[in-house]
């Protein structure tokens, strides 16, 4: 860590700011709201599908201090851009609709900000909404996430609108009603409200920065000094203890400036920052505390956002931590996702690349200006680079380090794909592969058995957004078409059957005939051959062939096109030519024996894909949850619960009826649930789904 003494002032006098909360709590609003306090004539972007769906970023000057704000999505399918902000801020303001409260995925965010200690305040929004009260969205969100959570501001309202804040800290009154805001002297009515508030935000205070003196002052009654009490405040919020609540009206830029006064005053420079980078040699990692917030440091950065252009090539979002990034520097460009999860990622494979770093670019409202470097706690867009992805490092060549990559859920909603021409087919592989490149949320699966292209995506909104990435930025149309499940086909009673192979068209014939008897397996066993033949009925040497012509079969399928498991076969007896025998012939008459076994009724079915499915909902959900779960066909295995007090609902359920439950579930846990899934095993389909299955393969020919 950089010694707070010796931070150079460009580092000293920068905020890097995400915002973030849920859609319709106004944070876009607020974001706009923000930038037009300090940009002259700025009117606000125009609110398209993309820009609702990435995470936006613009830099505003306020007095000496470059603040970096971003305003991360706030659906929860563009969680991939929301952890591009966070890691590219040092601090966050979380914005709370007075009129909807607190969502289950905001609250989730709190705590996932609170394991990392990241500074935090709350914006609460729409105060002039006639279901709005201050006082009780301030309760309910003290109940959420403690007594640490205190209004800095109380709101004034006239009627239903708010028209300014009472300071609880200066006991002043920032009065907005005349279209400006103007401090003033608090009335005796105001005062009033001032004191109902103030005792508990003074101690508070006291209490997260640690600071016993001026606590033993307090109680004894002494009227503490302003300047004592900001300092204490300012050291409470940067260390991610206490967090201030600013009422906010963005339409009538009621408490943009206390806002603003709260960010440049008690949240973290850059400098602050923790950061982990690991040291990779040998496939071990070794991690360490990296320095941060000095210009004349090691290079490390990070790309937090990829963006790709069939015309502009890639382009990537980058935050310097460390040292200083310069146009035209050859770097060490790293990736190596595979060490901190279960396995290697085709689409991300694993790689330490120099690159040259191209054009630079810091992003101010409305447009990117050029510079040539950016230093320790900057956010730069760069170009021409072709190495980056999305959570790579950038380090210096000689001294390469890796930032640990994202953690991010993994995409359960699959939507199958297909080419809409032959040109768009040429095209397609080209365009996943950039989709993939730029959006760390979606996985390409190119499904073997079924034949298809799968996107895995987090839900609706992210699968309409890709399909839409792909026609208008790309130029490939497609279509979709519904997910095929990987079927399988078994045996489940003995049966007996003869297989032949016997022409004779002048010259050499063919001959060959072997008599068979299946066994049914438990679940998982695969297949079993076994050989007992006596008396060299059949020749030593064809044995084997009657073995591969019946695996050949098998994966062709029996009775519906899917391959053949859990089954053992006895190879019992058989005739052989000594001229017309051969190699083939016997495999063509392996597998003339089984499709004749398969033939006998009664004795095959169908097997679906099972999955291991574990839920997590708020409790209250639980027995919704659980119906719902029953209506898929599934098995619930057990039921537990975590100190958050959620319910954990594990099941078992076809693969099948899981092809929309990412969307399903939101709905049934109004957005509080989530849930993993894992290939179980294989179990029998019904018989009147099996029976569609089969029609639907004969009908096919």
């Amino acid at each position: 860590m950089s010694s707070q003494a010796n931070v150079p002032e460009i580092v000293s006098a920068t905020r890097n700011v995400v915002l973030v909360g849920s859609s319709g709590s106004g944070k876009t609003t607020l974001y706009e709201s923000l930038l037009r306090s300090r940009t002259s004539g700025y009117r606000g972007e125009k609110m398209e599908p993309e820009r609702a769906a990435a995470l936006a970023i613009s830099s505003i000057q306020v007095d000496s201090t470059t603040v970096n704000l971003l305003d991360a999505p706030g659906h929860p399918d563009f969680v991939g851009e929301l952890r591009a902000g966070l890691r590219g801020a040092d601090g966050a303001v979380f914005v709370i609709s007075a009129s909807d409260g607190v969502d289950s995925a905001t609250e989730a965010l709190w705590a996932e900000c609170a394991a990392v200690g990241m500074p935090r305040g709350i914006a609460v929004t729409k105060l002039d909404d006639g279901r709005a009260d201050f006082a009780n969205v301030l309760a309910d969100i003290q109940n959420l996430w403690g007594p640490a959570v205190q209004p800095a501001y109380v709101p004034i309202k006239n009627g239903e609108k708010i028209t300014g804040n009472l300071s609880l800290v200066s006991k002043n009154v920032h009065d907005y009603s005349s279209g400006s805001r103007v401090r003033r002297e608090a009335s005796a009515e105001e005062l009033a409200t001032i004191e109902d508030y103030r005792s508990a935000l003074i101690e508070g205070i006291i209490q997260e920065s640690e600071d016993d003196a001026l606590m033993d002052r307090y109680l004894e009654g002494e009227e503490l000094k302003i300047d004592e009490l900001v300092e204490d405040l300012t050291k409470a919020i940067y260390t991610g203890r206490f967090f201030p609540v600013i009422p906010v009206n963005s339409l009538d830029a009621v408490g943009i400036e206390e806002l603003l006064t709260v960010i440049i005053n008690a949240f973290p420079n850059p400098s602050r920052h923790r950061l982990t980078v690991s040291k990779v040699a040998g496939g071990k990692v070794e991690a360490v505390e990296a320095e941060v917030g000095n210009p004349d440091g090691p290079l490390v950065a990070e790309v937090i956002r990829t963006t790709s252009d069939q015309f502009a090539g890639r382009g990537s979002l980058v935050r310097v931590f460390n040292g200083t990034l310069k146009t035209d520097d050859t770097v060490m460009v790293s990736g190596h996702r595979s060490l901190f999860t279960s396995g290697e990622d085709p689409a991300h494979p694993d790689h330490d690349d120099p690159d040259k770093v191209g054009p630079l670019a810091v992003p101010k409202v409305g447009e990117n200006v050029a510079t040539p470097k950016a230093v320790a706690g900057q956010i730069v867009f760069v170009t021409k680079m072709s190495k980056p992805e999305t959570s790579d490092t950038i380090s210096a060549k000689d001294a390469a380090v890796l930032i640990n990559p994202w953690n991010l859920p993994e995409p359960l909603l699959p939507v199958a794909i297909k080419a809409a021409t032959r040109n768009d087919e040429d095209k397609l592989p080209v365009a996943l592969n950039r989709l993939a490149v730029e959006d760390t949320t979606v996985r390409v699966e190119a499904a073997a058995e079924t034949k298809q292209t799968v996107l895995w995506t987090m839900g609706q909104a992210h699968v309409d957004l890709l399909l839409a990435r792909l026609k208008d930025r790309y130029g490939v149309n497609v279509v979709s078409e519904p997910i095929k499940v990987a079927l399988r086909e078994t045996f489940i009673a003995p049966v007996k059957a003869d297989g032949a192979h016997v022409k004779q068209s002048g010259g050499h014939g063919q001959f060959a005939k072997c008599s068979i008897e299946i066994e049914p397996l438990e679940r998982g066993a695969g297949f079993e051959f076994v050989d007992k033949i006596v008396g060299g009925v059949i020749p030593r040497q064809f044995i084997p062939s009657v073995e591969k012509g019946i695996r050949n079969q098998l994966e062709k399928g029996v009775i519906a096109g899917y391959p053949v498991v859990d089954f053992r076969v006895n190879l019992v007896f058989g005739k052989a030519h000594s001229v017309d025998s051969s190699d083939l012939a016997f495999q063509m008459a392996g597998a003339h024996a089984v499709k004749e076994a398969a033939a006998t009724p009664g004795v095959t079915a169908l097997l679906e894909p099972i999955d291991k499915v574990t839920v997590t909902v708020d409790e209250q959900y639980m027995g919704a949850v659980m119906t719902d779960v029953s209506g898929r066909r599934g098995q619930l295995v057990g039921t537990d619960a975590d100190d958050a007090h959620h319910a954990i609902i594990h099941a078992l359920i076809p693969q099948s009826e899981l092809s929309k439950y990412a969307i399903d579930l939101r709905g049934l846990a109004r957005g509080s649930g989530s849930f993993t899934r894992e290939f179980h095993g294989y179990e029998l389909l019904p018989s009147n789904l099996a029976d569609d299955m089969i029609k639907q393969a004969k009908d096919k020919g």
